[in-house]
């Protein structure tokens, strides 16, 4: 098996205003409230020490008591898909 290179869109050239900052941070506490809900919903509970066999996850928390790292994987994803959204033409706009 050959070894997988991720090629992500390059979206270095993509400006986003303030706006669209904030609604990344929303997308990202929303990407991990999902995730958790899958989790949960497949039979996972909260523990100190991430155990797949005993489908036990230490992430399994609200997004305000995750560190800032872990909030940043959330923030990346939420962040290059509205860049991405933008690069490809589309407009992101909030209705007044």
């Amino acid at each position: 098996m050959q070894k997988y290179v991720p090629h992500p869109e390059d979206t270095s050239d993509v400006v986003v205003s303030d706006d669209i900052m904030e609604l990344a941070e929303r997308m990202a506490e929303n990407t991990h409230e999902v995730w958790a809900q899958g989790r949960i919903n497949d039979g996972w509970v909260y523990g100190e020490k991430t155990d797949r066999e005993k489908k036990v996850h230490s992430l399994l928390v609200p997004y305000s008591r995750l560190t800032e790292s872990e909030k940043e994987y959330d923030r990346r994803t939420s962040l290059e898909t509205l860049k991405l959204l933008i690069k490809l033409g589309y407009t992101i706009e909030k209705k007044k």
